[in-house]
């Protein structure tokens, strides 16, 4: 494929961005490279460039917890598509990572060829991922029931509620956003709608319900 692509590599691993750098670079030669090494970076970078083609993005970086990376960026760009690279491979989470409006998911073990195959998929427009991993598993309701209630919230939902679950105050929040505490208040009651719960502290329950209870372990 000799097309031009923009891509972004969100990895907080210089080693690992390197080698999927390399994945990238002798598939597509005319390829633009962008590189974050956490969320804030990788948001910035975001708002500064436009016509961005693919995200491969890392589960676990500074800055993002569990699923919320990716529920922001499919929340706040969602034309642009994002495949998930990550060592925590687990059906379930490739599942949830694919619920969530992922293009993909590239296991971090897997092989230079395989990197490739499943970025220029996606760049052909399809999905992508492991063929060897079974996804056909029992379906949770629950769980899907609250992934699609996630998937609703806004971009600025999505990052009070991270906030949320790292313990911060509102007042806290309202600093971090630049928001009034009565904007963060005002979201807060929206996401406590949208996921039907009552308090804030069943929210990050809930949220954490996503992963196991392990939204603010997962690994990269």
């Amino acid at each position: 494929m000799t097309t031009s692509f923009r891509l972004v590599i969100a990895d907080d691993h210089p080693l690992f961005r390197g080698a999927l750098r390399e994945a990238v670079c002798r598939q597509f030669p005319a390829v633009e490279l962008f590189e974050a090494g956490g969320f804030e970076d990788l948001q910035g970078l975001l708002e500064r460039e436009s016509d961005i083609d693919l995200v491969l993005l890392d589960l676990s970086m500074p800055g993002v917890r569990g699923f919320s990376g990716l529920m922001y960026l499919r929340a706040q760009y969602p034309g642009v598509p994002v495949v998930v690279v990550s060592a925590h491979e687990e059906a379930g989470v490739i599942r949830s990572c694919m619920e969530f409006g992922a293009s993909g998911f590239i296991p971090k073990t897997a092989s230079v060829d395989t990197m490739r195959a499943a970025v220029a998929a996606v760049l052909e427009g399809r999905t992508w991922t492991p063929p060897d991993i079974d996804l056909s598993g029992a379906t949770d309701k629950e769980g899907q029931a609250l992934v699609a209630r996630l998937a609703t919230l806004t971009p600025q939902q999505v990052r009070v509620l991270m906030m949320l679950s790292e313990g911060l105050l509102n007042k806290q929040i309202a600093y971090e956003l630049g928001v009034s505490e009565a904007t963060v208040k005002a979201h807060v009651s929206a996401i406590l709608q949208k996921l039907g719960v009552e308090s804030r502290t069943q929210a990050v329950i809930a949220a954490a319900k996503i992963e196991g209870g392990n939204w603010a372990q997962a690994t990269g």
